[in-house]
């Protein structure tokens, strides 16, 4: 063999180990999901090496890589006029649709996902999915372009994103934008749907805020940071496009922790049974008791009798229930609206949704669960050229029907 051909036998054989992971029979165009999962690895390789480098922030690498080809104007379109402004100090992006009756409008508070990190209002993957809904609806949609990690750390992220909303839901605001104030939904993925959760929380709560959500919808939202072993962290932990060691680092950095705390976060040590602060939030987190049979199958809780006390100690926003709307109590969940869950089954954060859905309904809540047996975690932002998976259209277009429906 020439050793050129030896040298190209050699690159073929790596590349194949970097892109190949088995992946189980029902999971979406898997080939196509391994090229994506081996991109998205490739980046962040490159940011790590680039941190290692003193070149910049992993993230900050990260977070250019990914949007260096992807940023999309504000263009407006025959049915959509699109508009960048600023709501109280944040940034948001507006859909409004050009067609309607002159009747007020319903509306959707959207906040995008990307590990509190990455991703942004005015990136071409949201801007799509937001001209979509304005367009399918017929309802003027508020993309909420939120600070990231590393520039600030919990609670800053929510603080914009709650910011933003109470000042779109003022009346005089609602009224500029022709906006039926009975008719507002709030609704985000993944990361955004930590934030769309504990902002329809804190929103209810607020006697100050007069304008209230008639639903909010939920996209394979992330809802906790106290159990990382969970059925589907566990039968998932390996996943495209989010495995569980980067869950939990995602985790780390939006609470500005040490990444040496990932190891002993991975088995539980940071609520472990003597972690007595702890407790009240383990007790609503019991999945043993919120999720069905076909979801536990062999799966055994994982419960540390001894944990590494600093951990909570040095992040005390571990215990904080807006980073972890899932372990909110009864009474601030029996204020929720109508609520829509989509979840994935090939996800590490499914099970956040599907016990959410539990603690929801055992609330009195009335909730609607699209659950995707091919899916996998933000395959509803992959559904056109050039990263188009069908069960990126399906999720978005069900997503869409529901709130059609219901708003």
């Amino acid at each position: 063999m020439k050793p050129s051909h030896a040298v190209l036998a050699a690159c073929m054989a790596l590349a194949s180990y970097y892109v190949y992971n088995p992946l189980p029979d029902t999971i979406c165009e898997p080939w196509k999901l391994l090229l994506l999962d081996a991109t998205f690895r490739g980046a962040q390789d490159l940011s790590n090496l680039a941190h290692y480098l003193g070149l910049g922030h992993h993230l900050r690498v990260l977070y250019f890589i990914s949007t260096y080809f992807d940023k999309q104007d504000a263009a407006s379109s025959d049915t959509v006029t699109v508009t960048d402004t600023i709501f109280d100090g944040v940034q948001v992006r507006i859909f409004d649709p050009v067609k309607h009756d002159g009747a007020l409008k319903p509306s959707i508070v959207f906040i995008h996902g990307g590990g509190w990190a990455l991703g942004g209002a005015r990136l071409r993957s949201y801007d799509h999915l937001c001209r979509k809904v304005a367009e399918d609806v017929g309802a003027v949609i508020i993309s909420i372009e939120y600070r990231l990690v590393p520039d600030v750390h919990f609670p800053e992220q929510l603080n914009d994103a709650l910011q933003a909303t109470k000042h779109f839901l003022r009346s005089d605001i609602l009224a500029k934008y022709s906006v039926d104030p009975k008719r507002i939904a709030i609704s985000g993925d993944s990361a955004g749907g930590n934030l769309a959760a504990t902002v329809c929380q804190q929103v209810a709560q607020d006697m100050s805020v007069v304008n209230k959500f008639k639903l909010q919808a939920l996209i394979y939202p992330v809802l906790q940071v106290l159990d990382f072993n969970t059925p589907s962290y566990q039968g998932n932990k390996n996943m495209p496009i989010l495995p569980r060691f980067v869950m939990v680092k995602f985790w780390l950095d939006y609470l500005n922790g040490n990444h040496n705390f990932a190891h002993a976060m991975l088995v539980n040590n940071h609520t472990a049974l003597d972690q007595g602060q702890a407790e009240a939030l383990r007790a609503r987190l019991d999945w043993n008791s919120l999720l069905p049979p076909a979801i536990k199958k062999q799966y055994q809780p994982v419960m540390q009798s001894t944990g590494t006390p600093h951990i909570a100690q040095e992040l005390p926003a571990l215990l904080d229930i807006r980073a972890s709307p899932l372990a909110a109590p009864m009474e601030t969940l029996q204020l929720m609206p109508k609520t829509y869950i989509l979840t994935c089954e090939h996800d590490v954060l499914r099970d956040d949704g599907i016990m959410y859905l539990k603690r929801l309904q055992e609330a009195g809540v009335e909730v609607a669960h699209d659950h995707y047996d091919d899916g996998f975690h933000g395959c509803m932002i992959f559904a056109t050229w050039p990263t188009y998976f069908s069960v990126g259209v399906r999720t978005r277009d069900n997503y869409i029907k529901w709130l059609e429906k219901n708003l």
